[in-house]
């Protein structure tokens, strides 16, 4: 019978002391100081790979056992669906085009991710790409606090939850792994890993390994998805206490299509206001609300959401269109590349990390986890781009001159750039001679990082059970958003999918760009705790506490022209503010605009319009941590924690910020802070660990956003108090070798205290969002699932099942709807529930070894189904982010909606999806 032990693949909690269910080798080395014991009966070691640590916080850990019997090249974040609490939404069944996660209500923004101790969440927006992360192969555990950080955690966006995954050590001997996977849908993968063991006196040893794959979206085959991943391990260890130091490095390529998201809407037909009457105009009172034709499923702003799987298929036809440029003639932009689907996600990221730890006398240990990252990527969609230039001088009649026809005068100033989140060349585009033309290019929003870190950590035994530690963190990001253009093929797929190689450059020899900005994001941290050890070891107790002190060093090289993020770039932006001097805002929200309002009637109040300029924000806090463990029998403890949360603002709250003069109410946006308390039992043996908890949480200056997918740009609201609290248990159970079962569930209440201001009107009126006592949006209210493995030699049978609750499209728990103005007065017609529906979904897996054939054990062939049942379910929903509304319009008088903004766009949910494996191993 296959054994519960990690034989050939060491486990590092093997190689050094404690039981390594932390993120860095600091909290690893603090959080037990024992050896681990290799023992089938040890509670250690779990149950089937699920392990239900001893510690003060609500964990849950994963091991490679469990990890190896899941899809191929299955994201980290999707293998961790299966503990209580966590959600994740993927968007492909093999784990290559991204999803969206949250944990007890937390987004993937506000849970830190990292990897061997290197923080992986994005240095500007916090947010997790579930894509980019390492081969599962690689990972020995990965471990979930499931409402609380480490005193250590390098995190400026982390208020509740850690996700933390540690790569394997290389094992002793030498060894080779070769895994051939195949599925539906075009899935076609590889991964190679060589073991080198031990090539020195002095023990040295190092692993090296690389993957390939490639499948295409269900719902439109010409959707493409391609990854390859790189990684390296080497590993010293220092004597025969622990000590080591190992270094790694990891690369990773994505060549994605964006794929299989529309707009969530359940409407059939296209409503529009036509008239009663043949008479042309209509006469008054005769408009009447028409059908203007079937709305089908797609990926267009017209297109719907499918109810079934049977309506998800959709066809993005390659584009035929071959317009040629005709000199003198305005030619108009085609619309090759313009739909979603044939939009690129492109990503180059990769690591070098290390890994230390250094017994300096007895008692005394440092451990040092330095690193370095990089990341060239991209995301978005096309523009139609001007050739002309624009007039940035509104003083002339009319207020802008056609810049073909008209030269630069005292009330006109045609310049080049991006106006209006518009591009203009002033130059030919299309190589027809003239200036006439608009012509669609590629204009993605480009992001460039590099990224410096280090986590050191001193570790004093007081005595044998009483220990403090010191910590340090340091962590540098040097953040590079831009927007250039490129250039498109006739069927509207670019030359390159990073304009930034080669951007293209207006009549001034400057790159066309519809953002330019420079970001570092810093954050230094000390932290201390301590930990003791009472009554023979009944009572643990844990206290420590992070200050982190974080800068944001934000430089925006072009003018700000509104609070939700549109910006005015080109060299000549001078000439804008000079055109564009003032903002206007009403009267009562003057004072926190920063705006200065005239004395007489008409009252007026304007501040200067926002150029390039710099600005720098600090933040810090003090945020404890304390927790404890009570042991009432060998086998049940009660646990207990609480932590304090902080969310500094990301850069893109930060930069819509520079709208408002420095210095003003609004151009200093506040950090999200939370209380977390986590009470518990648990019941850990070799056979049976359970664990149930309760939990709490309180928000301050909760932050949510409203995102529009057609402008790419959010608008950030600040919900003020927010309260959640929950449930959260799972077991699991072998009552003999060759049967395990586990089961688990959560559930999960949130509210917003109170309404949101989102408008005022002209006369300076508060219009309020609806959001007091409502939940949070995009998290489900409930799950629950389990699943049981069988193993008889030589075959071996899992079955995982999962049950995802609703969850609410805004945070005002509204529906999705469409408004129409019929004879002046507005009509409503819900689009789409308040909420999604809830779903299950059934994964299973089966496992030939091939001794019978004369082979080893690590030779086997897999099957994995995912999506057993082909249930329809509604995906990621705006990117796994929540909203805090549709983004509505209002009279400028009365305060009433007049319209709504677009649905969201949301992924389908994958279908049923069959895989196979073979492994060989040697």
């Amino acid at each position: 019978m296959r054994t519960k032990l990690f034989a050939g693949v060491a486990f590092a909690a093997l190689m050094v002391p404690g039981a390594a269910f932390a993120q860095s080798t600091g909290t690893q080395d603090f959080e037990g100081e024992t050896e681990i014991v290799v023992t089938g009966g040890r509670a250690d070691n779990g149950v089937n790979g699920i392990i239900i640590p001893d510690t003060s916080r609500a964990k849950g850990v994963l091991t490679q056992e469990f990890i190896e019997r899941q899809a191929p090249g299955a994201s980290v974040n999707d293998l961790i669906n299966q503990l209580p609490g966590v959600s994740f939404q993927n968007n492909d069944p093999y784990g290559s085009s991204g999803g969206s996660m949250s944990i007890r209500g937390f987004d993937s923004t506000r849970i830190s991710q990292t990897f061997d101790g290197v923080p992986l969440n994005d240095s500007g927006n916090y947010a997790i790409y579930s894509n980019q992360q390492i081969d599962p192969e690689l990972i020995e555990q990965v471990n979930v606090n499931l409402g609380s950080t480490d005193v250590d955690s390098p995190t400026a966006g982390a208020t509740g939850s850690t996700v933390n995954y540690r790569t394997r050590v290389p094992s002793r001997d030498f060894g080779v792994k070769l895994v051939g996977s195949v599925g539906q849908y075009g899935f076609f993968r590889t991964f190679g890993l060589v073991d080198t063991g031990e090539f020195t006196s002095a023990g040295t040893r190092a692993w090296f390994a690389a993957s390939q794959s490639r499948n295409y979206q269900r719902w439109n085959p010409n959707s493409k998805i391609n990854k390859q991943q790189f990684n390296a391990k080497i590993y010293q260890p220092l004597g025969d206490s622990g000590d080591f130091i190992a270094i790694a490095g990891h690369y990773n390529e994505n060549r994605n299509n964006f794929q299989g998201s529309v707009p969530l809407r359940w409407d059939t037909v296209q409503r529009a206001v036509g008239c009663a009457v043949t008479t042309n105009p209509c006469p008054a009172g005769q408009q009447v609300v028409i059908s203007n034709g079937v709305r089908n499923t797609g990926v267009n702003a017209t297109d719907r959401y499918p109810m079934n799987n049977g309506e998800a298929f959709y066809n993005v036809p390659a584009c035929t269109i071959n317009t040629v440029a005709r000199p003198g003639v305005a030619d108009v932009a085609n619309s090759c590349g313009s739909t979603f689907d044939e939009r690129f996600n492109p990503s180059n990221t990769g690591n070098i990390r290390g890994q230390s730890r250094f017994t300096l006398s007895d008692g005394l240990v440092l451990t040092v986890d330095p690193s370095y990252q990089f990341v060239k990527a991209n995301g978005g969609g096309t523009v139609v781009a001007n050739e002309s230039s624009f007039d940035l001088n509104p003083a002339g009649t009319p207020a802008r001159a056609n810049c073909n026809t008209t030269a630069n005068s005292g009330t006109v100033n045609c310049q080049p750039g991006y106006w209006g989140g518009t591009p203009y060349a002033g130059r030919d585009l299309n190589g027809d001679g003239d200036t006439l033309d608009t012509v669609r290019v590629l204009a993605p929003s480009q992001t460039q990082t590099h990224r410096i870190g280090v986590i050191a950590s001193l570790r004093y035994d007081l005595s044998p059970d009483q220990s403090v530690r010191i910590a340090y963190t340091y962590d540098r990001a040097r953040h590079r958003q831009t927007g250039e253009l490129g250039y498109l093929q006739l069927n509207g797929k670019p030359f390159d999918v990073f304009p930034v190689n080669n951007p293209i450059l207006d009549a001034n020899g400057n790159s066309l760009q519809k953002r330019d900005r420079l970001s570092y994001a810093i954050l230094q941290q000390v932290a201390a705790e301590y930990r003791g050890e009472f009554f023979d070891g009944t009572l643990k107790i844990n206290a420590g506490v992070r200050a982190p002190f974080m800068r944001r060093n934000l430089t925006n090289y072009c003018a700000t022209s509104s609070a939700s993020g549109f910006i005015e770039c080109g060299s000549q932006v001078a000439g804008f503010l000079a055109g564009t001097p003032t903002q206007t805002v009403t009267a009562s929200a003057a004072a926190a605009s920063g705006a200065t309002c005239t004395t007489t009637a008409p009252i007026t109040c304007t501040f200067p319009t926002q150029g390039p300029q710099q600005r720098v924000l600090n933040y810090n806090r003090v945020l404890p941590n304390v927790g404890y463990t009570w042991s009432l029998t060998p086998q049940v403890d009660v646990f207990g924690n609480y932590s304090k949360g902080l969310q500094v603002p990301g850069t893109d709250n930060l930069y819509n910020s520079f709208y408002f003069p420095k210095g003003s109410e609004r151009a200093t946006p506040k950090p999200e802070t939370t209380d977390n308390f986590d009470l518990g039992v648990r019941y850990r043996s070799a056979t049976l660990q359970a664990q149930f908890g309760a939990w709490y949480t309180n928000y301050k200056n909760r932050l949510a956003s409203s995102y529009d997918p057609e402008l790419e740009k959010s608008v950030y609201r600040n919900l003020g108090t927010v309260r959640k609290y929950g449930f959260d248990g799972s077991v699991t159970y072998q009552p003999v070798k060759q049967l395990s079962v586990y089961a688990f569930g959560s559930y999960l209440h949130s509210e917003i205290v109170n309404d949101v201001e989102v408008a005022r009107t002209a006369a300076g009126a508060i219009i309020y969002a609806p959001t007091a006592g409502k939940r949070e949006s995009n998290a489900p209210v409930y799950t629950f699932g389990g699943g049981a493995t069988v193993d008889v030699e030589p075959v071996s049978l899992g079955i995982d099942v999962k049950r995802t609750g609703p969850r609410y499209i805004y945070d005002t728990n509204e529906p999705i709807r469409q408004a129409l103005t019929v004879n002046g007065a507005v009509q409503t017609f819900d689009i789409f529930p308040a909420k999604t529906p809830a779903y299950t979904l059934v994964d299973l897996n089966a496992r030939v070894d091939l001794t019978w054939a004369g082979l080893n054990k690590k030779t086997y062939f897999q099957v994995n189904v995912r999506n057993l049942f082909n249930e329809f379910w509604v995906g990621s929903v705006n990117s796994g982010n929540g909203a805090l509304n549709q983004g509505p319009t209002f009279n400028a008088t009365t305060g009433a909606i007049t319209n709504y903004g677009n649905p969201p766009f949301t992924q389908i949910g994958y279908p049923r999806t069959v895989m196979g494996t073979l492994v060989v191993g040697f």
